[in-house]
């Protein structure tokens, strides 16, 4: 992690925000496929309520200010996905605990306990159709690279690579979460709204890491 942890967690947050800021329509119109069109739309809201807030949140340690963003993103986010986000971003926040810098040991961490928090919240896990499988497959990716000694860059362009592939391999199953999964077969061959955000994600953070890491 660069010297200034706090930095380069409020710019990882700020290319989350954008992201979902940038893809708005574009997550609701894969949602709408045989889910309520509403996820791109819910979440931008969310991002865009923590935009205007930006300015006030609590920046003493990497992990209060998590868990401000999980706060004010289970308000504006809609619906289960407000719930599943905002858990993630808190669960976060509690595995930083006080810490004012971060070790590579301590992002997986963060990561883990993220990715627990929405498996419980949303009561899915891997091969139910969700983000959880981009989510999770892409953080064992940054792992394994991270724990073979490769860099932070390789890491991260690693698990984005990750990320993008799960949208492909879980495009023909059929979804058991969500409102999605109330459409049965016809879940078949289409994107899931959630792993798409998150491939698009991993490959923008993966993009702007020069620029993240050096504030």
């Amino acid at each position: 992690m660069s010297d200034s942890t706090l930095a380069v967690t409020e710019r990882v947050v700020r290319t989350i925000a954008d992201v979902a800021l940038e893809n708005e329509f574009y997550f609701a119109e894969l949602d709408g496929v045989v889910g309520d069109g509403d996820f791109g739309l819910s979440l931008a809201n969310g991002f865009r309520k923590l935009m205007d807030e930006w300015d006030t949140l609590d920046r003493s340690s990497p992990g209060t200010f998590l868990k401000k963003v999980s706060m004010i993103i289970t308000s504006r986010v809609g619906g289960v996905s407000g719930a599943i986000w905002g858990t993630g971003f808190m669960r976060a926040g509690f595995a930083a605990g006080d810490k004012a810098e971060l070790t590579a040991d301590d992002v997986i961490a963060m990561l883990r306990a993220a990715e627990e928090g929405m498996k419980k919240r949303g009561q899915s896990d891997v091969g139910d159709k969700t983000l959880l499988d981009g989510f999770i497959p892409a953080v064992d990716e940054l792992e394994r690279v991270l724990k073979s000694g490769g860099s932070t860059q390789e890491a991260l362009d690693a698990a984005a690579v990750k990320a993008r592939e799960q949208t492909e391999v879980i495009k023909p199953w059929i979804a058991k979460r969500g409102r999605a999964a109330y459409t049965g077969e016809r879940s078949m061959d289409t994107y899931d709204a959630g792993s798409i955000a998150v491939a698009v994600m991993a490959e923008t953070i993966a993009a702007s890491w020069p620029e993240i890491s050096n504030p």
